[in-house]
């Protein structure tokens, strides 16, 4: 498949234009293999310098330019994204230029204005939720899911960690999510502390040639990453979730934006 790197730029949280840019290339990923990389908090002409010197370093090594969603408010930063060697789509200026003329007035360029980050007792909220997203990841905190709203299941690298931060900034939902291991394969049983709290486990899988080339990336040649071993952890981690008669989806073809709504169909009509 042709490799594409994707970057999703933002003087803010990146929020928007990670969003939209996934929603986006969602559309190709049967033919095209993307890379994406995140970069919010692009405020500055140093940062932006720096952005532009990694898509020239991206346009050598791959011989294509890199495509950027970026939604930008400091008009010398876009200029100077603009300017690089890349392709670059400014998601404001589908909407900004008519709004501005439907309404008479011009927008602000203020930073932060997307999500809300001038309205405090909101945007304190919405922290703590992504918190509880970020302290409860990799069951790390397993005496917290009393106060879960959602707890993802499923191996490693299987879209628990993502989905759960979307879930946190989009929906203002309180999820955790928990890493089946070998060691619980190799005592055939969920943990305990999972089964307490049933009725919140929604459990992910993928494809095991999908697993095995997303685990590739991460540690090349290893044990972790073989396809072996990929096909062993998904099929043995279904056994667990009709075992349990769990709700299972399938994340190897859809983005998180889709598998995100999904669960959030479940919370609702639960």
């Amino acid at each position: 498949m042709l490799k594409r790197t994707v970057f999703f730029v933002s003087e803010s949280t990146g929020i928007t234009a990670e969003t939209l840019g996934h929603s986006l290339i969602s559309q190709f990923e049967k033919t095209i293999d993307f890379n994406t990389v995140y970069m919010p908090y692009v405020n500055t002409a140093e940062k932006a310098q720096d952005l532009v010197e990694r898509f020239d370093r991206v346009y050598e090594d791959e011989g294509y330019a890199p495509i950027v969603f970026a939604t930008m408010a400091e008009p010398e930063i876009r200029v100077m994204l603009k300017r690089s060697r890349c392709l670059y789509i400014e998601l404001f200026d589908t909407f900004i230029g008519i709004l501005s003329k439907e309404l008479g007035v011009n927008p602000s360029g203020e930073q932060g204005r997307t999500h809300g980050i001038t309205n405090g007792d909101s945007y304190e909220n919405r922290m703590s939720i992504i918190n509880f997203a970020m302290t409860n990841d990799d069951g790390a905190r397993l005496d917290k899911y009393d106060q879960a709203d959602v707890i993802l299941i499923g191996v490693s690298r299987s879209g628990k960690t993502p989905s759960c931060l979307y879930l946190a900034m989009h929906f203002g939902i309180r999820a955790a999510n928990y890493p089946l291991t070998e060691e619980d394969f190799e005592q055939n049983k969920m943990p305990d502390v999972l089964l307490k709290h049933k009725d919140k486990l929604i459990a992910l899988t993928i494809d095991p040639m999908r697993l095995n080339r997303i685990r590739e990336e991460r540690r090349p040649g290893s044990r972790y990453a073989s396809l072996h071993r990929c096909q062993s952890e998904v099929r043995q981690a279904l056994q667990f979730f009709m075992k349990h008669r769990l709700t299972v989806l399938d994340t190897t073809t859809h983005s998180i934006e889709e598998i995100s709504s999904r669960i959030m169909s479940k919370i609702r009509s639960s």
